[in-house]
């Protein structure tokens, strides 16, 4: 249990370089460890996830040597990994899991893979349904879940699949699938969703061309290592970025964020809010970052539907949040997504929002927000995370607007994504201001 700051009068003030970004991190290990030579991974996230996928791999014989937020990985091409001699376990990574499960089936050998509680309970028929199509054999259990085991085919077929729902991860696994094939593979997205894998396999040698929503993968590709520099994670600055908008008086920097046009629909909704954010110093080498300059803003309901979600799915719990504080209704639709994360986001955000007195109504597909709403305790000091590390730094931010004392359960789960979430906030709660440039 820890108690939280609660009732920042003076505001968030300072420079803060904010984590690697997850998912990039997450890549860099797979395409690292098939290809041939060395990756030299720097600003890496050392979240439990990130190092989830680093010894699935050691598991499977690669070489990863890592001090902090740097990584060597020593590749063994895409035929070198070796059958693991136990279950392969997940954690509570659902990336590790989705992507793997691609990877996975290409290889002659079988895998088990295993998860905690939470994982275990998350869906996978939507990943292995569309992989069985090149080959593999998977054992699921009943309700397509956790344990999997993993038959797979170093025969794989090429496929042509048009994915049912918007989904990042199921993309990617059809694409590490693909590039073990013979040929051609097509797949073909419901709404364009992040695009990391396609970014970071060209800039390993991959042949990977995309036109509008139709992806094309040629199998077979030579990669070969390369030197990453991971951006800062835009789903751990937007934490950041709302405590600044929410609290007056306050003006942070953010540096080296990433900026990837899949994953800036965060920026664009509070923009579109009313939030006060300029974007200095952009680069775009594979991926585009820049600096970000949030100052406190006052704040306007819009509604967010379908066409926005793919690339909030992350930021909705923070969103919410602010909903919370913008004046009039704000609607969420087209979100059920989030009902299968590491909890159903939804029930949970609006359970624990209402416990600090936001006026929320659950819909089966999103929220209704009515605002702005003071937040404080209503009959207890205590909120929750489940368990969900989206929801334990969402509820940070929002102890900050509150009078009184607050206390989190399962502060723990943070660790997943941003194991030093609290330090950097109370670093911008500190700081002095500064000259905006």
């Amino acid at each position: 249990m820890k108690t939280l700051t609660t009732n920042v009068q003076k505001g968030l003030h300072g420079e803060l370089s904010v984590p690697g970004d997850k998912s990039i991190s997450h890549r860099s290990i797979i395409l690292g460890a098939i290809s041939s030579g060395e990756t030299e991974i720097t600003h890496f996230l050392p979240s439990e996830d990130c190092l989830t996928t680093i010894q699935a791999f050691q598991d499977m014989g690669v070489n990863i040597e890592r001090q902090d937020d740097h990584v060597l990985v020593h590749g063994v091409k895409m035929n070198g990994l070796s059958e693991p001699q136990h279950p392969l376990n997940m954690g509570n990574s659902g990336t590790t899991t989705r992507l793997l499960l691609g990877l996975l089936s290409g290889q002659n050998f079988t895998t088990d893979l295993i998860g905690d509680q939470s994982l275990s309970k998350r869906p996978m028929k939507r990943v292995t349904e569309p992989l069985s199509q090149l080959g593999p054999e998977f054992r699921v259990t009943g309700n397509g879940t956790l344990p999997i085991t993993v038959h797979g085919d170093s025969n794989l077929s090429t496929v042509n699949y048009r994915l049912p729902v918007a989904s990042a991860q199921v993309k990617s696994a059809l694409i590490l699938a693909a590039l073990q094939a013979d040929g051609i593979s097509t797949i073909i997205e419901k709404q364009q969703t992040r695009n990391h894998t396609e970014l970071m396999l060209k800039a390993f040698g991959g042949e990977i061309e995309q036109q509008g929503l139709t992806i094309k993968v040629t199998g077979k590709p030579n990669l070969i290592g390369q030197s990453v520099t991971v951006p800062g994670d835009m789903s751990s600055a937007a934490f950041f970025i709302a405590a600044a908008t929410l609290l007056p008086n306050s003006e942070i920097r953010l540096k080296n964020v990433g900026l990837n046009p899949t994953r800036t629909g965060f920026l664009t909704i509070l923009k579109r809010m009313g939030a006060d954010i300029t974007i200095q110093n952009e680069t775009n080498q594979v991926e585009a970052s820049g600096d970000l300059l949030i100052r406190s803003s006052v704040l306007h309901a819009i509604c967010i539907s379908s066409e926005d979600i793919p690339n909030v799915i992350d930021e909705l719990p923070l969103i919410t949040l602010l909903a919370t504080q913008a004046s009039g209704t704000t609607k969420i639709t087209g979100a059920e997504e989030l009902r299968v994360k590491e909890t159903d986001r939804i029930a949970v955000v609006t359970e624990e929002l209402i416990k600090l007195g936001a006026d929320i109504t659950e819909l089966p597909d999103g929220m209704i927000i009515n605002g702005a709403t003071p937040l404080n305790p209503q009959d207890t000091d205590r909120v929750d995370s489940h368990g969900d590390h989206r929801i334990g730094m969402m509820l940070g931010v929002a102890a900050l607007l509150i009078k009184g004392e607050l206390k989190l359960a399962n502060e723990s789960a943070i660790n997943i994504s941003y194991p030093n979430f609290f330090t950097d906030l109370n670093q911008l709660i500190s700081a002095k201001g500064f000259a905006a440039l």
